[in-house]
């Protein structure tokens, strides 16, 4: 199981390093230049003015405070949708509640009855926005690439068939009691919430309360704490988009650790393509002196190998194309 640990752990090492920061109001050369960049380098940036208002964000956090904060019976009547410290299917477990939401009007409608009057709205609005956010990163990093259709990739989450989910993460205060709080800079990050992952979908866009617990990691045994910051959502490239942009950009492995003094919630829509869509790179993307990484699969594939897995393992590998590994 992915047990909570305590942090830091001596095989490892924090690096201290800032994420690149894209403005989608700047000049949209500019914009996409740095997000290819930091798509190849980091696989991960921030974006801010993002045109996303900060009364839609407010409602969604607090609807997610909200109902964490309610007595454990009433929230397993959200359930299958809600469960605590379980992750997937298979054994793993952190230090986390979640709530899990298909990002369609209609499901979010239907799960909402059991939770609050008002839920499915707040929900609704704030789900529209960031896919919005989300497609037009999409765009961004289709004309950055050289990639004629540029919508080659939103298309997949506008998509009316798109299974993306929402999913809004608690973590709880967790003290260890460690003795060395005052003389450790980084004693507020305790355990483990959530192990240590790749996001298997195409696009991440991560909202969180102003609490650190982020961490992402570009190499082996090397993590980068990411600072919170209220004005701005945390993107990330999911398995999908490396397999589209034939293993340009990557999707990196991350994990949320807890505090010992404040609770931590982050509000994460994964972009995913419909279940039948086949995941394949732009023929752009693919060159003699580039040739193909994987082969073709539909996302109902990935999900299935995704499902089957750990939560630390690698599934990209699985679809790997032999003869150019070789």
């Amino acid at each position: 199981m992915v047990l909570p640990s305590l942090n830091p752990i001596r095989s490892e090492r924090i690096l201290a390093s800032e994420l690149p920061i894209v403005d989608l109001m700047g000049e949209r050369c500019e914009a996409r230049k740095v997000i290819v960049k930091a798509c190849e380098e980091f696989g991960f940036f921030k974006v801010i003015n993002h045109g996303v208002n900060h009364e839609t964000i407010a409602k969604m956090e607090e609807a997610g405070f909200s109902f964490f904060a309610k007595p454990m019976n009433q929230k397993k009547q959200a359930s299958p949708a809600y469960g605590c410290k379980n992750i997937g299917f298979n054994g793993d477990m952190g230090e986390v509640e979640y709530l899990l939401l298909n990002a369609n009007n209609t499901s979010i409608a239907q799960i909402s009855k059991n939770i609050s009057s008002n839920f499915s709205s707040t929900v609704s609005a704030y789900t529209e926005a960031v896919r919005d956010v989300a497609c037009e990163i999409l765009e961004l990093m289709a004309e950055g690439l050289g990639v004629p259709d540029t919508s080659v990739f939103s298309r997949l989450i506008r998509d009316t068939d798109s299974d993306s989910v929402l999913r809004l993460n608690y973590y709880p205060p967790i003290d260890c009691n460690n003795k060395d709080k005052s003389s450790s800079p980084s004693y507020n990050y305790t355990k483990i919430g959530f192990g240590e992952h790749s996001d298997p979908q195409i696009l991440t866009i991560l909202r969180s309360n102003d609490v650190g617990g982020l961490q992402i990691s570009i190499q082996d045994g090397v993590w980068i704490p990411v600072n919170p910051d209220p004005s701005a959502f945390c993107v990330n490239v999911g398995d999908v988009l490396e397999v589209m942009t034939n293993g340009r950009f990557v999707s990196v492995r991350h994990r949320a650790m807890t505090n010992s003094i404040k609770c931590r919630m982050s509000m994460a829509y994964f972009g995913a393509p419909p279940l039948n869509a086949t995941i394949v790179a732009p023929s752009v993307m693919v060159t003699p002196e580039r040739p193909s990484l994987f082969r073709p699969f539909t996302w109902a594939d990935y999900k299935k190998a995704t499902y089957s897995l750990r939560l630390g393992d690698s599934r990209i590998q699985l679809f790997t194309n032999c003869k150019e590994i070789n």
